[in-house]
């Protein structure tokens, strides 16, 4: 009787030690990209390149507009009306706040469908740049990984000027600079507190409430 405990064991050995190597090289790749765009503008995202795929299905070319600028180059009232829309506690919290995911949690679950969502602005940062928007528990765990990572790494400003760079506005636009040039004609710089109420408006549904 052939004794198949051998051969098991070295196929288990085997496989462990390949997942151990795709780990660390998983680790070694999104460490990298997360060092790169400390200091890069960040130009694609996966939901541009899923949005003109999703235009060519349509039989129509999308022009993807993003034009990167500096955090101090983007008006302080856009800065504010984006945070208090999207995130209160940006500036308080590590990555995730407990008490909004809670709360959105017993409201969907009050609805019995998804009808909020509790998502800081660094896990929808780590969400634009990193992963696709696709609701999965596997997207959401690669999301959190990033998010540990950005806030670590990058620090708060740097992922405010990341999201308000790769933001969604509208069809084909991405970022408050374009946003601020297609709505306003002004540049981000010059937008005022009683016209920032519509960025505020526009992110929870770019495509619709624009």
């Amino acid at each position: 009787m052939i004794n198949l405990v051998p051969l098991l064991t070295t196929m288990v050995s085997r496989f462990v030690k390949l997942l151990g190597n795709l780990l660390a090289i998983w680790f070694i790749v999104s460490l990298t990209m997360v060092v790169v765009y400390k200091f890069l503008p960040v130009k694609i995202t996966p939901l541009m390149l899923i949005r003109k795929a999703e235009a060519r299905q349509e039989d129509r070319i999308l022009r993807i507009r993003q034009t990167w600028v500096p955090l101090k180059n983007i008006s302080p009232h856009i800065i504010n009306s984006i945070i208090e829309s999207e995130d209160a506690h940006f500036l308080e919290h590590y990555g995730f706040d407990i008490n909004a995911i809670r709360q959105a949690h017993l409201t969907n679950v009050s609805y019995g469908y998804i009808v909020a969502g509790g998502s800081t602005i660094s896990q929808q940062t780590a969400k634009n740049v990193f992963c696709t928007p696709h609701r999965t528990w596997f997207r959401k765990a690669v999301e959190a990984y990033f998010t540990i990572l950005i806030e670590f790494i990058w620090g708060k400003e740097r992922i405010l000027e990341v999201y308000l760079n790769v933001v969604e506005m509208g069809d084909g636009i991405f970022g408050v600079q374009e946003g601020a040039l297609s709505h306003y004609g002004r540049p981000a710089s010059d937008i005022s507190a009683d016209d920032a109420w519509w960025f505020k408006w526009t992110l929870p549904n770019p495509l619709y409430r624009n």
